[in-house]
């Protein structure tokens, strides 16, 4: 059984992120970091920083004692399907995503890759969305 949540480097990806590592400690779970990426944005440069990155959240959990594991998905970069998929392959109970803020027009209509999630997850999600900045 696992935990599973999409990550990307962002604030949303970051709040997710440890809302994930929480719940998966909690649970005594595996923790399973999901990157999707559509394989006509990534270039050697991106790619390098993602995998630097990638490098530093494995670190982390890590050294938090989070049995975890990161899959990089390159492909038609579809994150609710991959989401969905990755939670249905490791028994998921729980998969987490990040919510980005939305201007007063856009928070009528949730994004549709979250709102896909929601629906076709075979467990439960939990949406979370960072802290508004200080300014």
């Amino acid at each position: 059984m696992s935990v599973v949540v999409g990550y990307q480097s962002t604030p949303e990806g970051a709040t997710a992120l440890g809302a994930a590592r929480a719940a998966a400690l909690a649970r005594g779970s595996r923790l399973v970091v999901v990157v999707s990426e559509r394989a006509d944005r990534v270039d050697a440069e991106r790619a390098r920083a993602r995998d630097e990155d990638l490098a530093r959240v494995a670190a982390d959990l890590g050294a938090a004692g989070v049995d975890h594991e990161v899959r990089v998905l390159e492909g038609a970069g579809d994150v609710a399907d991959d989401l969905v998929r990755v939670a249905e392959a490791t028994s998921a109970t729980l998969v987490v995503i990040g919510l980005r803020r939305r201007s007063p027009t856009g928070k009528l209509v949730l994004g549709a890759n979250a709102q896909r999630v929601l629906l076709d997850a075979p467990c439960p999600v939990l949406a979370v969305k960072p802290e508004p900045s200080a300014g």
